[in-house]
């Protein structure tokens, strides 16, 4: 359904004309599959659809916490492959996405091609934020475990700077330093735990030739005043680490992420994905209008997680002109709604 574009070395290649034609094609024929396959869908379809469908914002949506309430699948249970979870809290609900192997790999190779597009395609010694036990059954994870896994793809010679009582492993992180010292190597964990344990409580070090990626955990630091470009700044001048990439994405459209590019406070829409702002009334809203964000996916087949309304507050702010180089759409993300449920994979850590 969409191979020519999964194996493309480019994921930010298509301009707005070439992007909008590929994209309606396979969105659609993907909203007719799940339509077909997926009684429950079926059923919401059937009471929200437009009378037509012409372009991608009249497609229908749903709303991320719907995986928390229904069980949405759209191949037999024989064909799943592996189950996700949210992390919720204890007393939350969590969502739960379930993958056939086409759609795992799917999602695999589009996540690959998006982040080796801002770090390269050699696999890097990797620092994890994270504690060593922090393991789950390789058939059922929740999202941080997922995230964890998906993104030690990009690493080799793995190091996880926390002890299991959360502390700095010292010595371990000594060693590994003096035996990368010469080469690049890659820091990735949850941006909260990153601020806590990793920012907070290590001393000065020089990781000018380290890229960190990390992503989710935002309310906890919004609620500390911790903004975006706090957290930038505060990390380069306390490590001398330059290359720092932010990633918005969601347990629901897993391999479908928002990578922050060099120029920073914006994230790139790829091929396999587009992005919507919606206001109260649910309509479009053009550039610079913060309006709840639509996430659309290409890659879900196993389940009907292709076209989300997030909880996020967010606003298109260009397209096509990023300075970075990279084609598409690019956007902020202004926060949670107010109230709105704790989804974030990074929440599990109070």
């Amino acid at each position: 359904m969409y191979k020519d574009i999964i194996h493309d070395t480019n994921p930010f290649g298509l301009t707005k004309k070439k992007k909008e034609k590929f994209f309606f094609k396979n969105i659609s024929n993907l909203e007719k599959y799940h339509t077909r396959n997926c009684k429950e869908y079926k059923n919401i379809v059937r009471k929200t659809k437009h009378s037509s469908i012409s372009k991608i914002e009249d497609l229908n949506f749903m709303p991320t916490s719907i995986f928390k309430n229904l069980d949405l699948k759209s191949v037999n249970e024989e064909s799943i492959h592996k189950k996700l979870n949210s992390s919720g809290t204890s007393n939350q609900n969590v969502s739960k996405i379930f993958l056939d192997k086409f759609t795992a790999l799917s999602q695999t190779k589009s996540l690959i091609n998006i982040v080796n597009n801002f770090i390269g395609n050699k696999r890097l010694p990797m620092i994890i934020i994270e504690r060593k036990c922090h393991k789950n059954s390789r058939n059922i994870m929740n999202a941080s475990s997922a995230a964890i896994k998906g993104f030690s793809i990009f690493g080799s010679d793995y190091f996880y700077l926390l002890n299991d009582n959360l502390s700095i492993d010292h010595i371990g992180l000594k060693k590994f330093l003096k035996k990368h010292k010469s080469s690049n190597f890659l820091i990735f964990g949850f941006t909260y735990m990153i601020w806590k344990y990793f920012f907070l409580n290590l001393n000065p070090i020089n990781f000018e030739n380290s890229i960190l990626i990390h992503g989710g955990g935002w309310k906890k630091l919004a609620d500390k005043k911790v903004s975006n470009k706090t957290f930038n700044d505060s990390i380069k001048k306390k490590f001398k680490l330059n290359k720092i990439h932010n990633y918005y994405g969601m347990v629901e459209q897993t391999g479908s992420i928002y990578m922050e590019c060099e120029i920073g406070e914006r994230f790139h829409v790829s091929n396999y994905s587009e992005i919507i702002i919606r206001d109260m009334n649910f309509k479009k809203l053009g550039k610079n209008k913060l309006g709840f964000i639509q996430s659309l996916s290409i890659l879900p087949k196993s389940y009907p997680g292709h076209s989300l309304l997030t909880e996020d507050l967010g606003m298109i702010i260009g397209e096509d002109d990023c300075p970075c180089g990279r084609k598409g759409k690019y956007f902020k993300v202004n926060g949670r709604i107010e109230r709105s449920e704790i989804r974030g994979c990074s929440d599990t850590i109070t």
